[in-house]
């Protein structure tokens, strides 16, 4: 038998788990049922989708009330709830998912409502009487609600690791830009600026789920959080557009497939000098990471304020690379298409504070 097509789209795991953070009152609700131990399926959204699935149960159309949903989960059937959680459709329904939906769950519960959320595409939750644990399933993802104290402490010590790569990767930032400036960068150095760049992103998005995960509680968290990002995107696409083998200046396909095939290296990977440079274009061997290598100048140019990627890519495209750039003269720079005195000027007096 032919596994269906799961639908088209879906709310993803974060937008769910916002609708789930702690107090908000699904969270509350799902909280009484924990304590009292008496388990529950709901499903949230009433399409089509949905309705097609359920059999018997009482329908009705009532406010959702953190109390209300509490009582009506003592029933043995599900509850079905508005797309936006802020109705109660049905109570006490009997889910029938296709058995066709692999599940790898035990319990008669969840099997039910990782079937149901894989065909409908919609987020729906278990909360288990023995175990006493509420599990999601949602965008073909199974996901632990963890209590809020085991977020927190996780998070602390996720702020503690990003406080020490943010040093780090200042400091080594900093090296590989005087480096560049004075004409002595090398490989090795841009793939450890790179590395230390995405390993600072990996942490960060894993601290966006916490924070998501803490509700109003992670208000400080993500303070920390976006304060230790910074620039990150940025940076990175700067390092790709100077560094990244193509010919002439990367168009933005480029930089998005060579990012793309990054986002996806294991962590192991990742740390491997070779396999980056590789990702880069660049020659892997031990000999050739040592070698010296010419930037474009994006990341000089990103230093100025106001300076556009269309003027970046003019300039860049103009002078080839970051040297024969710092050198340039204020007419040279004004003799780029679309640059003109006034933005010469202003770059020029950009690029000598960076010599400085």
């Amino acid at each position: 038998m032919k596994e269906p097509e799961p639908p088209a789209s879906c709310p993803t795991l974060e937008e769910t788990l916002q609708q789930l953070a702690p107090g908000t009152p699904l969270r509350d609700a799902l909280e009484r049922i924990q304590r009292g131990r008496t388990g529950a399926l709901i499903v949230i959204g009433d399409g089509p989708e949905v309705t097609q699935l359920t059999d018997g149960g009482i329908e009705f159309d009532v406010a959702f009330a953190p109390t209300l949903l509490r009582e009506l989960s003592k029933m043995d059937g599900a509850v079905v709830l508005s797309d936006d959680a802020t109705r109660i459709r049905r109570a006490n329904v009997q889910m029938m998912p296709s058995p066709v939906y692999p599940t790898s769950e035990s319990g008669t519960r969840h099997r039910s409502a990782e079937r149901t959320a894989l065909q409908t595409g919609r987020p729906v939750i278990a909360v288990s009487q023995s175990m006493n644990i509420i599990t999601l399933y949602v965008d073909g993802r199974r996901h632990v609600l963890e209590e809020p104290t085991t977020i927190m402490t996780r998070a602390n010590q996720a702020i503690s690791i990003m406080e020490r790569y943010r040093t780090r990767l200042d400091a080594a930032n900093q090296r590989l830009f005087a480096s560049e400036v004075g004409n002595y960068a090398t490989v090795n150095a841009v793939v450890s600026v790179l590395r230390r760049e995405f390993l600072l992103k990996r942490v960060g998005l894993d601290l966006d789920r916490d924070v998501l995960g803490l509700g109003t509680d992670g208000r400080q968290i993500s303070l920390q959080l976006n304060e230790l990002r910074g620039d990150n995107d940025r940076e990175i696409e700067m390092l790709l557009r100077d560094y990244v083998v193509a010919d002439g200046v990367p168009d933005d396909e480029k930089i998005r497939q060579v990012l793309a095939t990054l986002d996806e290296l294991s962590d192991e990977d990742l740390l491997s000098s070779s396999v980056v440079a590789r990702q880069l274009g660049l020659p892997a061997t031990e000999e050739a990471l040592t070698q010296w290598i010419l930037p474009r100048g994006y990341r000089a140019l990103s230093r100025i304020p106001r300076v556009q990627m269309f003027l970046m890519d003019k300039i860049v495209g103009h002078f080839g690379d970051v040297q024969t750039l710092l050198r340039a003269s204020e007419e040279d720079i004004a003799n780029v298409e679309n640059v003109g005195a006034l933005w010469a000027r202003h770059v020029s007096e950009g690029l000598e504070r960076v010599r400085r």
